[in-house]
């Protein structure tokens, strides 16, 4: 229950953001777009680490594949060899996911927000605010470039009707065509700058075997966003498409920016800065100390055994050696017969 109620205020948060970026603008597509490049902001410290980590993989690229060709029929060792070069230069493997998993939610709680018809008080934004009033009533407001952005490619150029709480309500997706053309234009530029945001990452991309894994992505996330964007409404697809632009521009500046940073530096005669060690870098120094440690305990277990197999077999070996020889024994037992006597004679 505490989890639905977390996700419901962040729908809430969301649909509040884009009705008050409406008020300010008073047009569907724009307010979209701002909120696009709101979200950018916030996501662009992960951004930046992104690129730095991408440009880390490139520095210790020549380092992996000597150990690859150093321990090629030993996969474990070259892995965990592979795991403390990525945690000395403080490298995360899968930092360039996280800025696509982290838009993720956003682009579920926009579907809840922006998807027509709903009741009123399902509503993910301010009731009786002005983009609530214009998205029942479609004005013109949620048109952009022709296009209403209440519906989806699959809807274009007819009228949906549909019944919601007993009454009928018709989403007017215009007529024909050319209706929809701003619609499948928006999906086609969605699609396209999809492909080559993966295909400037993969060009900054260190080579080796995860290539292939990228070139797998970069051909079916298209095609899956463009299956999936068909049927979503179309400022989904504005949303994602200001999106990709947006990092499309940022990757490329920011890789300037680093590349450049690490030529000065390697020009100055310093080292780069190794990149402070992520989450993901500090779990696996914890697993791999914690590994050791049952090695080391496992190693210290085996000993144990056979240290306590000689036990009991020493100490009766110490007794009978205890004088200097083997006649020292003998005498040893003559005095141990003379104590007896001695006593007797004492008293």
């Amino acid at each position: 229950m505490l989890a639905v109620d977390f996700w419901q205020s962040i729908l809430d948060g969301i649909g509040s953001v884009l009705s008050w970026i409406y008020d300010l603008i008073p047009n569907y597509g724009i307010a979209i777009m701002i909120l696009t490049v709101l979200v950018r902001l916030v996501l662009l410290p992960l951004g930046i680490k992104q690129i730095r980590s991408m440009h880390a993989m490139q520095a210790v690229q020549p380092k992996i594949k000597a150990i690859q060709a150093k321990y090629k029929n030993n996969k474990q060792k070259a892995q965990e060899e592979i795991m403390k070069v990525y945690q000395e230069h403080g490298v995360n493997p899968l930092g360039g996911c996280l800025p696509l998993l982290l838009q993720m939610p956003v682009l579920i709680a926009l579907y809840s927000v922006l998807r027509y018809p709903v009741a009123p008080e399902d509503m993910h934004v301010p009731q009786g605010s002005d983009l609530q009033q214009a998205i029942i009533y479609q004005e013109p407001g949620v048109h952009f470039l022709g296009a209403n952005l209440l519906c989806s490619a699959a809807q274009a150029g007819k009228d949906v009707t549909m019944t919601v709480e007993g009454e009928k309500l018709t989403l007017d997706c215009g007529e024909g065509f050319g209706a929809g053309l701003p619609i499948y234009v928006m999906i086609l530029l969605m699609a396209g700058s999809t492909y080559f945001q993966q295909w400037q990452m993969q060009r900054a991309a260190p080579p080796g075997s995860a290539q292939k894994q990228q070139q797998m992505i970069m051909r079916v996330m298209p095609l899956m966003f463009l299956f999936f964007f068909w049927q979503y409404p179309s400022g989904m697809v504005l949303y994602w498409a200001t999106s990709n632009m947006w990092q499309i521009g940022q990757q490329h500046f920011l890789l300037k920016a680093i590349k450049r940073e690490a030529a000065e530096a390697e020009k100055a005669g310093k080292p780069a800065k190794p990149g402070k060690k992520s989450m993901m870098a500090k779990l696996m120094e914890q697993a791999e100390q914690q590994r050791k440690l049952q090695a080391e305990q496992k190693k210290g277990g085996g000993e144990a055994p056979d240290s306590d197999e000689d036990g009991p077999e020493t100490p009766p070996d110490p007794k009978p050696k205890q004088g200097k020889g083997p006649g020292s024994g003998g005498s040893g037992g003559k005095g141990s017969g003379k104590g007896p006597k001695k006593k007797p004679g004492g008293k």
